[in-house]
C-alpha cells in the first residue's frame, strides 16, 4: 500500500499553519510534509518550539522539511545558489537540522534557488555545489537525506529536467563526497517542463529520495488532468522505490481528498515494512 504525506504548505491553507498537520490526522493522515514553514531563514526559538509542538501534539510523522528558499510568493526558489545568502543558508541548515533531528525527518528539500543578475551561472554552481555538500554532511549525522528538484513556473531556475538535477548531484557527490543527495522527482513539474518522465524514471528510478505529485493542467488532485499518475508511481516502485508519496497539489474541490479512499490515508512506511518482514 502507498504511504502518502501530506504537504501542508499547500495544501489545507484555509487554515493557520499550525492548524494544518492537526487537520491532516483528522483527515485520516499520519504524515505531513512542509515548505520552509517560517518567515526567515533564522526564525525565533518560540516560533521552532511552536511549529515542533503542532506537528508533536497532531500525532503525525513530519516526513520532509524544505531549507529556507527565500520569498515564494515573490518567485524566489532558493537561496542557496546566491553567493550573497550563503552565510543565511547555513544557518538555516543547522536550524532545519534541529527540527529533523526532534521529530524524527529525514528528508530536506534543497531548492536551488534562481539565475540572479550580478552572479555568472557557473559563480552560482560554484556555491551551490559548496552548500549542497555542506548541508549533505549536516544532515548525514542524523542519517537524512538532501533533495534536489527540478521545477516549473519559474523562468530563472535552471533545473527543469531529472538530469539537470541528477547533473548537480553528481558533481556534490564527485567534488565533495556526498553520498546522501538525491532526486526529489516531482511528476507535476517534470510533465510541465516537458521532461520525458517515464525515461526518467528507467534512468533515476534508483536515485529518486521522494516523489510529489499533482495533476495537470492546473496542479490539482489526481484524477482531475492528464498525468498517468499511477502509471508512474508503479513504474517508480517497480525500480525499488519504496518511500512515501507527497502530496503537493492545489485543492479544487471542497473535499480535497475525496479521490484518495479514508482506509488508504493511514499507511505509513513503518507499516509497510512490518509487513513485508
Amino acid at each position: 500500500m502507498t504511504a502518502y504525506t501530506v504537504n501542508c504548505s499547500i495544501l489545507l491553507t484555509d487554515l493557520p499553519l499550525l492548524d494544518r498537520p492537526q487537520a491532516a490526522r483528522n483527515a485520516g493522515f499520519e504524515a505531513v510534509e512542509f515548505w520552509w514553514p517560517f518567515d526567515s531563514p533564522t526564525p525565533p526559538d518560540a516560533d521552532v518550539a511552536a511549529f515542533i509542538q503542532a506537528i508533536e501534539n497532531a500525532g503525525v510523522q513530519l516526513t520532509g522539511l524544505n531549507f529556507a528558499a527565500g520569498d515564494m510568493p515573490a518567485g524566489d526558489r532558493g537561496i542557496l545558489s546566491n553567493p550573497a545568502l550563503t552565510q543565511a543558508f547555513r544557518d538555516n541548515v543547522s536550524i532545519a537540522v534541529g527540527i529533523a533531528e526532534t521529530l524524527g525527518t529525514r528528508a530536506f528539500n534543497a531548492l536551488y534557488g534562481n539565475r540572479i543578475d550580478g552572479h555568472s551561472p557557473a559563480a552560482q554552481d560554484d556555491i551551490a555545489t559548496e552548500n549542497l555538500a555542506y548541508a549533505a554532511r549536516a544532515a548525514d549525522r542524523i542519517g537524512a537525506t538532501v533533495l534536489i528538484e527540478p521545477v516549473s513556473g519559474a523562468p530563472r531556475y535552471p533545473l527543469l529536467t531529472a538530469t539537470d538535477a541528477i547533473r548537480v548531484i553528481d558533481r556534490v557527490n564527485e567534488e565533495h563526497g556526498a553520498t546522501n543527495v538525491r532526486l526529489l522527482a516531482d511528476f507535476y513539474h517534470l510533465h510541465v517542463n516537458g521532461d520525458d518522465i517515464a525515461a526518467a524514471i528507467t534512468d533515476y528510478g534508483d536515485r529518486v529520495g521522494h516523489v510529489q505529485i499533482a495533476d495537470a493542467p492546473g496542479r490539482g488532485e489526481p484524477g482531475t488532468g492528464e498525468i498517468p499518475l499511477r502509471t508512474y508511481l508503479e513504474q517508480l516502485a517497480a525500480r525499488g522505490y519504496q518511500g512515501y508519496v507527497g502530496l503537493e497539489y492545489k485543492a479544487t474541490k471542497p473535499d480535497t481528498f475525496e479521490w484518495l479512499p479514508r482506509a488508504a490515508r493511514g499507511a505509513t512506511l513503518q507499516a509497510q515494512a512490518e509487513t513485508r518482514i
